[in-house]
């Protein structure tokens, strides 16, 4: 490829070095496109227990545009699956790696033929509705843009979108006859049930409708609106059970729309469909914003483009290009959400069904905190600050509007999924790093507030200290994860100068200590007597029928990323400590019957596909001995990242199977969630260089790497010895150069 300038990307061939450009300039634009895109692969976690988004979107847009199947289990929670081809329609809204599945919502599907029967059909008759087979060779995708080939009709689809819009192009075949779209808003994918739907014509071109919905949101209103390039000839409507009703009737009752076409002329159909939480009209607005012209072609170069400048926000280097596409791909599953859920005008359906209109912020959704509070959130406070503090505002108003922080909010509504208060942590982690564009006294009465309620089970730990396993459900799980809440709530406190509730918090951060027994140095259940819960087996990891959540005592031992220095203690020093942590990787790999699916990627009983563990590598060099943190790191690093279609080792989770990644390919992770330093572990990347505000960069280099030089030696920074453990927020953000000097021999450079 022709140079054109010093920091022009260079891709040499496989095998050689791929270093793309730390600063690149305008004229870079096309080579850019080129070049980072290439990298990005969304089949990869598109399989196994992945569940991720396949299809077109834009970053953290409100749409995610693409193909929804007949679900057959709990790995088509985002509605694909690449063992399937079968296909219902193209959704506008779908989930990315999330345990649950919901949305798939406003679904088009191009028909030939006046016998087709509006519905989901069956995986055994898929025919029986408006189901095509296809097959993945006819297939193609790119960030941005889906396209495939429907086996049945022989219509060819691709898709494109904008932030609130999507644009579907139809060519359908020579010569067809009763050619149509059906308008699907009865089915949307796992757990989702539609509860009231309608459609209204604005025009012969044009419709308004809405779908609301139950299932993880339990109460979700969404609106669309949809243009035709062409005048619709005919309107059928049908019932949930496919049914013709009376355009007359009740508009609740319409399920299903059939519009017909005459393309005797042009067999190309192009349909814009906008979304709103609001009203159509407001969706109807953002067509006219977003999709002024009828241009696919150019609407597909934009979204392109999007992702192009979003992913150069980290420009690296590897000699492998297997790494660079996982890397890539990586980033563009943590840019699928937070995804903006309002309006151009400000106007957004709040947590209590009100509608609001704020053009302060940018109101988000799809928070799936529990995962991402660990490694998504902190990531985002270097590569995407200026969402910081929006999302940390959504946040407030949310408690504003339901009395707490949120715990797993999806389009408005509060699904109460999973455990602890993680949004806490988000929030202290936003303010102990300096970011002001929020009320401070508002963020502190938002998490003392939804810490001091009486509700999932945050009676019991107030009343005992602890959540006795006698008591409630999934004890240890629940307790553990608010005591990482509670030390960031301390540390706000202390720093809003109030010390009496410091010191209430951070007594509560060590209640994990109730759990502690002294003779097996596992995390054990523990009745409200003080008795144990006996028998006990550290592999019993029973789903929801046990005192952890998606896991054992073996990985929740090792759950307090904020306290390490209380679980040394608790085990009786760093030497007992270290030989406790080696023993999770030594341990059997067994998991029992009943246990929870998300339980995988194990190493030992170390289980990388679940986020309870994914801080535990970096106590090693916590605790000084970070050579056997690199081994393990490069264990995962290779054989649960791959370029294949279940290459990852868990589900997404919304991004932060992807973060982990990102992070600690460049060298660091963040252990403490609330403001802690990036402590370094085994870079894989050969540089990294992270575009920051104020057009400073930060630059990571490994020297001399390779898959046996994994061992940091040494360290400078800006030029400097360095012989800390991590680097601490505000050092990244200054800019400037650290490099990690590698070599094959497992020592420290800690002093």
């Amino acid at each position: 490829m022709k140079q054109k300038t010093a920091t022009t990307l260079m891709s040499i061939a496989m095998g050689a070095l791929l270093l793309v450009a730390c600063k690149p300039t305008a004229n870079d634009a096309q080579l850019q496109k080129e070049n980072l895109t290439q990298f990005v692969d969304q089949r990869i976690g598109a399989a196994g227990h992945g569940h991720v988004f396949m299809g077109a979107d834009v970053p953290y847009g409100f749409v995610q545009l693409g193909p929804t199947s007949i679900p057959e289990s709990w790995d088509w929670c985002s509605g694909y699956n690449v063992r399937d081809t079968t296909c219902i329609g193209f959704s506008h809204t779908h989930l990315s790696g999330t345990g649950i599945g919901d949305l798939a919502d406003i679904t088009l599907m191009p028909v030939v033929g006046d016998d087709v029967i509006p519905g989901r059909g069956t995986e055994e008759a898929p025919y029986s509705g408006q189901a095509s087979m296809f097959t993945h060779a006819n297939e193609s995708y790119a960030p941005g843009y889906y396209h495939v080939f429907l086996d049945r009709y022989k219509v060819d689809v691709s898709l494109t979108a904008t932030n609130r819009t999507g644009l579907h192009q139809y060519v359908y075949p020579k010569g067809a006859t009763s050619t149509g779209v059906i308008l699907d808003l009865q089915n949307g994918t796992c757990w989702d049930e539609a509860t009231a739907t309608g459609v209204v014509p604005v025009d012969a071109e044009t419709f308004k409708g809405f779908r609301n919905s139950k299932g993880w949101a339990d109460n979700q209103q969404l609106s669309f609106a949809i243009k035709f390039n062409k005048p619709v000839i005919k309107t059928t409507l049908y019932d949930e059970h496919g049914q013709v009703v009376s355009a007359k009737q009740t508009k609740v009752d319409v399920r299903f729309a059939r519009f017909d076409f005459d393309l005797t002329d042009n067999k190309e159909l192009l349909v814009k469909v906008g979304l709103s939480p609001v009203d159509g009209d407001h969706a109807l607005t953002s067509i006219k914003e977003e999709l002024p012209d009828w241009s696919f072609d150019k609407v597909r170069e934009d979204a392109l483009q999007a992702w192009n400048k979003e992913l150069a926000r980290i420009q690296v280097a590897s000699k492998d290009t297997a790494t660079l596409k996982i890397f890539y791909t990586a980033m563009y599953h943590t840019m699928i959400a937070p995804s903006v859920f309002m309006d151009s005008d400000g106007s957004y359906r709040g947590a209590d069904g009100k509608v609001y209109k704020d053009t302060s912020f940018v109101n988000y959704t799809t928070f799936s905190l529990w995962d991402t509070y660990r490694a998504l959130n902190p990531m985002m406070t270097i590569v995407h600050p200026e969402r910081v503090n929006d999302i940390v505002n959504t946040m407030l108003h949310i408690y504003e509007q339901q009395g707490k922080l949120p715990v797993w909010h999806l389009m408005g509504c509060e699904t109460n999924c999973m455990v602890g208060n993680p949004a806490i942590n988000v929030i202290a982690d936003a303010m102990l790093k300096g970011f002001k564009g929020f009320d401070y006294d508002l963020a502190y009465k938002a998490m003392t507030t939804s810490s001091m309620l009486d509700e999932r089970e945050l009676d019991l730990l107030k009343k005992y200290g602890y959540i006795p396993s006698d008591l409630g459900s999934e004890s240890i799980g629940n307790d553990m994860e608010y005591a990482i809440a509670d030390g960031s709530v301390a540390k706000i406190a202390k720093m809003m100068g109030d010390q009496k509730s410091a010191d209430y918090f951070t007594t509560r951060s060590h209640s994990y200590r109730h759990y502690f027994d002294p003779e097996t140095h596992f995390v054990r259940g523990r009745f409200a007597d003080g008795s144990w819960r006996t028998p006990f087996d550290p592999f019993f990891a029973s789903h929801r029928d046990c005192d952890y959540v998606e896991g054992n005592a073996y990985q929740y031992s090792w759950l307090v990323p904020h306290d390490l220095d209380g679980l040394v203690e608790l085990f009786g020093g760093r030497k007992e400590t270290l030989a406790k942590l080696d023993s999770l990787f030594t341990a059997s790999p067994k998991l029992q019957k009943g246990a929870s699916s998300d339980m995988t990627g194990l190493i030992g009983q170390y289980v990388h596909g679940n986020e309870p563990s994914h801080h535990i590598l970096y106590f090693y060099t916590l605790l000084n001995e970070p050579w056997k943190g690199a081994d393990k790191l490069r264990e995962v690093y290779s054989t649960l990242y791959t370029t294949e279609a279940d290459g990852l080792a868990g589900n997404e989770d919304v991004g932060q199977m992807s973060a982990w990644y990102i992070l600690s390919s460049m060298g660091l992770y963040q252990v403490d969630p609330a403001g802690g330093d990036y402590i370094f572990g085994s870079p894989l990347l050969d540089e990294a260089s992270i575009k920051l505000p104020g057009d400073k960069t930060f630059v990571i280099k490994a020297e001399n790497n390779s898959a046996t030089n994994k061992y940091i030696q040494s360290i400078t920074l800006n030029g400097k010895d360095y012989t800390q453990a991590g680097i601490s927020y505000e050092n990244i953000m200054k800019g400037g150069e650290l490099v990690f000097h590698m070599g094959d021999k497992a020592i420290s450079w800690i002093k």
